[in-house]
């Protein structure tokens, strides 16, 4: 009867334990938020950790949002011009694209642009300052790791994403714009009327409402990985491919999450 009680317990275990591990991960990295919060109010104010996370975060990702844009704008527009022109409403790709862009595809592909890009960085940064004993340096200085090194990071996550979704929606729309005109033969006119007529601001500020949550997201994720990393180089190493796909699947989840909420609220 024990040895049967015993077995239970272990399979018990072994199902629970995933989810117990999971939703454990959740509460710490919401803790380190709520953290990081409550020291963006506190003096000193280091500005300068926030330029300088802004600038990493958002001119350093500038080049490779914008040629993702291009791209992305290209392709969608070469689709929708051969898609299209089978039912004659080549007048319709202009809004098509330029609704696309604004609500879906470029807070989510410049949040995970810059999640490869930065947020890898910043697990990197944060675990090897971790291992390297920086961390517990600044908690004997009497510095609060929290607020020199996560919160300026989340700051700059929050603040920038939105921006770059801005240049996206702007490069992409011109690189649609270049392909549908100049290689598919649209007509200019009613490509750009119809993008001035049924774009309204409502499209852009749902857009720029999922890029705000998505960098909060990868930001905070790829702190978290970073700050709490162990287990020498590899350990950092592993510390970052979580942030990346932790915070790309947050990324998504959230995605379509905001996407309900949002068509319930503007729609």
């Amino acid at each position: 009867m024990r040895r049967l009680w015993n077995l239970l317990n272990r399979a018990a275990d072994a199902f629970f334990a995933p989810g117990l591990a999971f939703f454990s991960e959740v509460g710490n990295i919401s803790m380190l938020f709520l953290s990081s919060m409550f020291w963006l109010f506190r003096r000193p104010f280091r500005w300068r950790n926030y330029v300088s996370a802004m600038d990493f975060v958002g001119i350093g990702s500038l080049g490779i949002v914008a040629l993702v844009a291009s791209f992305t704008g290209a392709a969608f527009s070469l689709q929708t011009v051969y898609t299209f022109k089978m039912f004659q409403a080549e007048a319709f790709i202009g809004v098509t694209v330029a609704l696309s862009l604004s609500r879906e595809l470029a807070p989510v592909l410049t949040a995970l642009m810059v999640t490869a890009r930065a947020g890898s960085a910043m697990a990197t940064e944060l675990g090897s300052m971790r291992i390297t004993e920086q961390i517990d340096a600044l908690h004997t200085m009497a510095v609060s790791p929290v607020q020199y090194l996560v919160t300026p990071r989340i700051v700059a996550g929050v603040l920038m994403v939105p921006l770059l979704t801005m240049v996206f929606i702007i490069v992409g729309i011109l690189g649609a714009t270049f392909v549908a005109v100049n290689l598919g033969g649209v007509d200019e006119g009613p490509y750009w009327h119809n993008i001035e007529w049924f774009i309204d601001a409502r499209d852009i500020l749902e857009g720029l409402i999922k890029a705000t949550v998505f960098g909060l997201v990868f930001s905070t994720i790829s702190c978290y990985q970073g700050f709490y990393a162990d287990g020498g180089a590899a350990g950092v190493g592993r510390a970052t491919t979580r942030a990346v796909v932790w915070s790309s699947v947050s990324i998504l989840f959230f995605d379509v999450a905001l996407t309900d909420i949002l068509l319930l609220v503007f729609h």
